[in-house]
């Protein structure tokens, strides 16, 4: 069964910094892919980061552009996402989830999800 765990959530002064991880077990990389999503109370869950594990390509959300940085540890099985020059906007809870194929923008195409970590960031 694949599962998902996250870590590396905490409070934070706005400007600072994070390193989320989202350590997978039972998930083979030939043909999948991981993202990051974030959800804020009230409001629907939004795409953040998103890569696919057989190529280079990435995605990005506007809102995070220049800021996070997503990133792999294939041996390790390990997906990062470096969060900087963090803003109260930023304040969510984050998701890791896994897909077969492509990666996609939507995460109702992703059929595993992590219990996700919680960011939050102060003024």
């Amino acid at each position: 069964q694949v599962q998902l765990v996250e870590s590396g959530g905490g409070l934070v002064q706005a400007g600072g910094s994070l390193r989320l991880s989202c350590a997978a077990s039972g998930l083979t990389f030939g043909n999948s892919a991981m993202g990051w999503f974030r959800q804020a109370p009230g409001k629907d869950r939004e795409i953040v980061a998103a890569f696919s594990w057989n190529d280079e390509n990435t995605y990005y959300a506007d809102s995070v552009k220049g800021r996070f940085t997503i990133s792999r540890d294939s041996a390790k099985s390990t997906v990062y996402l470096q969060v900087n020059s963090l803003k109260p906007e930023d304040t969510a809870v984050y998701y890791c989830a896994a897909k077969f194929g492509s990666y996609s923008h939507y995460g109702g195409q992703y059929a595993y999800w992590g219990q996700g970590t919680q960011v939050t960031v102060s003024s």
